[in-house]
């Protein structure tokens, strides 16, 4: 009896492993049959929307007609090699042939810049002002996946501010007690900087990481390959930021806070931050006279 029911148990198990297998199989090649076919109407309106044929199309990538045919019916996967000659080809990115749909945005319009990245252009209301799209807390821990995706940013909230001018301006949430007066729930609302040499010590920037994810520090000093970084709250130790873990960084424009009242907990920071900087006084005192710390 008990032979039976182990060799039952047996079966039950293997019977499982094939359909968990075969599932697998399904979810995988059903995926890659979406992002195949995502990349073949892309491509195929890219071509449209210049008015050029398959057989120049295919002439540029240095492949034969027959060959492009299938990668825009989506009977065949393009190569590395190919799809980078496509994106330089149509001067745009990689990953927005894969993974967006460009018949539902402008591409004309979007912002090019370094390291294949692109976001959406400054755009403006019916009168003129700037739309500024607000990442809140709720939709904050996507950002780092959709940060460079035209659709996800199109749904974010957006506000005007008239008075921050041009460029483009992105609101990020604050969260702890490391950057006062501003609280958990504030905004802070950023500008663009393209260039990682545009930043300037002793501005406070948002600063978008691999690692680190979203974080609003000061800018101490801006090395070659690194910023160090600090937090108003001197309770928290200083530390530095690899420009290869930077996705993006916003300097800070303007704030919008919930309160004016200055908390019993902003009150806790500033005697913490008195004792900090006393403390680090006196062991400047010992050392300058000699003496352990």
């Amino acid at each position: 009896m008990s032979f039976l029911l182990y060799d039952k148990t047996i079966f039950s198990f293997t019977k499982l492993a094939q359909i968990l297998t075969f599932f697998n199989i399904f979810v995988v090649t059903n995926y890659n049959k979406v992002a195949m076919s995502l990349f073949s109407d892309n491509i195929r309106a890219l071509r449209t929307k210049h008015n050029i044929s398959q057989e120049k199309v295919a002439t540029s990538l240095m492949i034969t007609r027959g060959r492009y045919v299938k990668y825009e019916d989506g009977t065949s996967e393009a190569p590395y090699d190919i799809l980078k000659k496509i994106a330089q080809h149509y001067h745009i990115s990689i990953d927005l042939l894969l993974s967006v749909d460009i018949r539902k945005i402008d591409v004309a319009n979007l912002l090019k810049l370094e390291n294949n990245r692109l976001i959406l252009p400054i755009q403006v209301d019916q009168m003129g002002e700037n739309r500024i799209e607000v990442v809140t807390q709720k939709v904050k821990a996507g950002y780092l996946n959709g940060y460079g995706d035209p659709e996800y940013i199109e749904q974010l909230q957006q506000i005007s501010l008239p008075f921050l001018g041009v460029g483009k301006y992105r609101g990020f949430p604050v969260e702890g007690d490391s950057m006062p007066p501003h609280q958990d729930g504030d905004i802070i609302v950023g500008r663009y900087i393209e260039q990682l040499g545009e930043v300037s010590g002793g501005k406070t920037y948002i600063i978008i990481t691999r690692t680190e994810g979203m974080v609003y520090k000061r800018l101490n000093t801006n090395k070659q390959n690194t910023l160090m970084v600090s937090s108003d709250n001197y309770f928290y130790p200083p530390y530095e930021v690899k420009a290869s873990d930077i996705l993006e960084i916003w300097e800070y424009q303007c704030s919008i806070a919930r309160s004016d009242k200055k908390t019993n907990e902003l009150e806790s920071t500033s005697v913490k931050n008195m004792f900090f900087e006393l403390k680090k006084d006196l062991s400047e005192v010992k050392k300058s006279m000699g003496l352990s710390t």
